[in-house]
């Protein structure tokens, strides 16, 4: 993924700030999401995605003051926060194909318990667990814990 300087960013226009942010998004949620993405966009919804696209991802995505794996990583404790469960699962999965790794998304979780409360970290690990499992992820049983 090309990382842009954030004066470049608000430079380019709208066309080549949307092709931009559909390559980083692509990058971020993997090919097949971003088919199943495309395969579902229709006449309601293709304006809040041009929006996702250009300003999300085309502008903020796209600057180079912080890493992807690490705006990643941002997401999830923002989305634990806000208590938004799809989208939760989106950037989990995210922060994987961004290099992060499962115990780097574990931190950014225990993170977001302290300033979000138990519940709020306690659905933010369920979900994460649930993704990392699909992806094949196994996650091993605790230190000093025989299998089950």
């Amino acid at each position: 993924m090309k990382v842009i300087e954030p004066a470049d960013a608000t430079a380019k226009g709208p066309a080549s700030r949307r092709e931009q942010g559909r390559d980083i998004l692509k990058s971020v949620i993997g090919d097949a999401y971003f088919a199943k993405r495309e395969a579902s966009t229709n006449r309601f919804n293709a304006d809040l995605r041009r929006l996702s696209e250009e300003y999300c991802f085309g502008e903020i995505w796209a600057r180079s003051g912080l890493e992807p794996k690490t705006r990643s990583l941002l997401c999830i404790a923002i989305l634990v926060a806000l208590n938004r469960g799809a989208e939760l699962r989106l950037h989990v999965n995210g922060a994987i194909n961004n290099g992060a790794t499962v115990d780097e998304v574990k931190e950014a979780l225990l993170q977001a318990v302290i300033y979000c409360g138990l519940p709020a970290g306690v659905e933010g690990f369920r979900i994460a667990e649930e993704t990392l499992r699909e992806r094949g992820i196994d996650l091993g049983p605790a230190e000093g814990r025989a299998p089950d």
